[in-house]
């Protein structure tokens, strides 16, 4: 146990990013993460609104209790050298932390927005911060705490994503397509600047540190103005690809039934 949880640093080695341990072990979690999804989704997915929160209540507890018990965990070895810049929610799945409580517990125009956003970036964050988590894999043992308890957070949101979506709880209202978009502009100009000044690499808007965002940095030659603009052209772009794709799905779907309707 002192092992897993890093006192006296880590014995092991790093197994390395893209092992065939660190591979197996998040293959594992997102298997179990959409086999849950999908089993509560249809199980919830004709039952009134109050029942289908209920799921994520839960999920809204649970990324929180295990985040705040990684950082009491990383306090408790580090004491000395414990900086709270190094726990900072301001990392882009970091606002899982904030916004499925928010789908959770709120109503509204603000669930709604809430649930969407979830809905919209739960899953991305889930396959990024797992399969693309470079900076954790190459430092820490496969099973150690930083890992762990990182790759149940960023299953927990891609669960609440893929639920939201199975249960039928997203809106993907077009009023609500603005908040959408202010939610991630805000939170990010928040990271840049406290980036800046704590001289931390969050939300990746200073350097891809192992991530697939060394495309982009590596695209832009290093550039200290082009790259963080291109990460947050990226987040809206992909919030505007979303959207126009649920709504040509969702218009081809309408289409089909209301052509097999005709038909009978």
């Amino acid at each position: 146990m002192k092992e897993f949880f890093g006192f006296g640093d880590y014995t092991r080695p790093a197994e390395g990013f893209f092992s065939w341990q660190h591979l197996t072990f998040v293959t594992t979690l997102i298997v179990i993460m959409i086999a849950m999804a999908i089993i509560f989704g249809y199980i919830n997915r004709h039952k009134d609104e109050k029942i289908k929160n209920k799921v994520l209540i839960v999920s809204a507890i649970l990324i929180d209790s295990v985040e705040l018990f990684k950082i009491i965990i990383f306090y408790l070895r580090a004491m000395d050298t414990f900086e709270i810049r190094d726990v900072l929610p301001l990392f882009l799945c970091s606002l899982q932390l904030i916004t499925i409580p928010l789908a959770a517990f709120s109503k509204g125009r603000i669930k709604e927005a809430a649930l969407d956003f979830v809905f919209i970036f739960g899953l991305l964050g889930a396959v990024l911060g797992t399969y693309g988590a470079g900076q954790n894999y190459d430092c820490y043992p496969v099973l150690s705490i930083d890992n762990v308890a990182s790759g149940i957070t960023h299953c927990i949101s891609g669960f609440a994503s893929l639920y939201i979506a199975i249960s039928g709880m997203a809106s993907m209202k077009r009023k609500n397509i603005h908040i959408t978009f202010s939610i991630i502009g805000v939170f990010s100009i928040l990271a840049y600047v406290s980036g800046f000044f704590l001289d931390k690499n969050y939300m990746f808007l200073f350097a891809g540190d192992g991530t697939p965002y060394d495309i982009v940095y590596k695209f832009v030659g290093g550039s200290p103005v082009l790259y963080p603009i291109a990460v947050i052209l990226l987040f809206l772009v992909y919030i505007a690809l979303f959207y126009w794709c649920y709504y040509l799905g969702s218009s081809k779907t309408r289409r089909a039934l209301n052509s097999k309707e005709a038909r009978l």
